[in-house]
């Protein structure tokens, strides 16, 4: 099937097929600085082998789960042999948002609300959403901003959170059955023509924070553990 080039990301490639849909070329690049990997950093640090495959092959086993459970995501197909993955069309919100879902709290949570609660604490799933704009470092923005500035409905914004806890617990739960601990994880979300909203991107070791006995584990060490 014919493919063109729409999109280069950071982290894939993105091609339009003639069937409608689109196609994710998963690339060995990672976000990071200096050579080290950060999840949260807003640009491409260092490219390690195989990361591609890995992020592709927890994708779709989570997208696999997340779809029988009757939650709407994007993914349709997918192909190892060439680390790709066949999705339905969708728009992002505004120029693009990020869900995050917490259940311990670490990195910028604790940064921004040290003084109220410790590092590693119990949060209830709890959910917040950010922008995407590397300039200004992915401002957070809440319910009401994303309606006054028009991102989306109330409506849109409930099933969006509703959406997440259950994803979050689904993962969350498969990590426990590993002897692992989600602490947070992010996700995107895009709507189709009918504004119906739906899981987008990728559910990848790079997007999430998890720890052994209390130990951080980066994400090759996380993918290999997950599919040991």
């Amino acid at each position: 099937m014919e493919q063109k080039l729409v999109y280069t990301g950071k982290t894939k490639n993105v091609y339009a097929l003639e069937n409608g849909n689109y196609l994710l070329k998963f690339k060995d690049d990672c976000t990071g600085k200096d050579g080290v990997f950060d999840p949260g950093e807003n640009s491409v640090g260092l490219t390690i082998e195989g990361v591609g495959d890995v992020n592709l092959r927890m994708s779709i086993y989570f997208f696999e789960i997340i779809n029988a459970a009757g939650i709407r995501t994007h993914f349709v197909s997918a192909d190892l042999k060439d680390t790709t993955m066949e999705v339905l069309p969708a728009k992002v919100f505004g120029k693009g948002l990020e869900v995050v879902c917490r259940n311990k709290a670490v990195g910028s949570f604790i940064k921004r609300y040290g003084e109220y609660i410790e590092e590693g604490a119990d949060l209830p799933s709890y959910v917040e959403m950010t922008f995407k704009n590397d300039a200004k470092g992915d401002p957070l923005v809440t319910k009401d901003g994303l309606i006054v500035l028009g991102v989306m409905t109330a409506e849109q914004y409930d099933e969006i959170k509703e959406m997440t806890k259950k994803i979050t617990a689904i993962v969350a739960d498969e990590m426990e059955k590993r002897g692992l601990v989600l602490y947070d994880i992010k996700f995107e979300y895009g709507y189709d023509a009918e504004g119906k909203v739906m899981l987008i991107d990728e559910i990848a070791s790079g997007n999430m924070r998890v720890y052994k006995n209390g130990e951080y584990i980066d994400p090759m060490t996380l993918s290999e553990l997950f599919f040991a």
